[in-house]
């Protein structure tokens, strides 16, 4: 069990690393004027994007199989838990809303500046801290 959890844990380090530093590209992306600057960017959040799926995808899968093992008496019993799931739930639109940015991008679509991309870029900030405090003080 500890394993799993273990793998679990970076898993989310890695899905967390596409979500700081993709938002991150869109900023610069977005005050880059070269065309050269701009088709590198599109790469570079092509590939980060397909690495934040796979962190995404095992980190739901990991932690899935974690719930399944603690079982049904647990997970009706660990309601800072289903606190904790619906920030998941909340990261996973943030993904699915920086999948669609990247399409905008790669598409030279963007309107927004790079002002928004620097605010957006902090908000899997705020959520990584309400979840690693649910998970390791599990308040209620």
């Amino acid at each position: 069990m500890l394993a799993l959890k273990a793998f679990h844990v970076m898993a989310m380090v890695t899905w967390f690393a596409g979500l700081f530093y993709l938002p991150r590209l869109f900023v610069y992306h977005a005050d880059t004027e070269d065309h050269a600057g701009r088709e590198r960017f599109k790469l570079m959040e092509k590939k980060l994007l397909i690495m934040s799926h796979i962190g995404m995808g095992l980190t739901f899968v990991l932690g899935g199989t974690l719930a399944w093992e603690y079982g049904l008496a647990w997970f009706k019993a660990s309601h800072w838990f289903h606190a904790k799931l619906l920030l998941v739930f909340g990261l996973l639109a943030y993904q699915i809303v920086c999948g669609r940015m990247v399409r905008t991008f790669a598409a030279d679509a963007n309107t927004r500046g790079h002002r928004f991309y620097r605010l957006f870029n902090e908000i899997p900030a705020l959520f990584l801290v309400a979840i690693v405090y649910l998970a390791v003080v599990k308040p209620f």
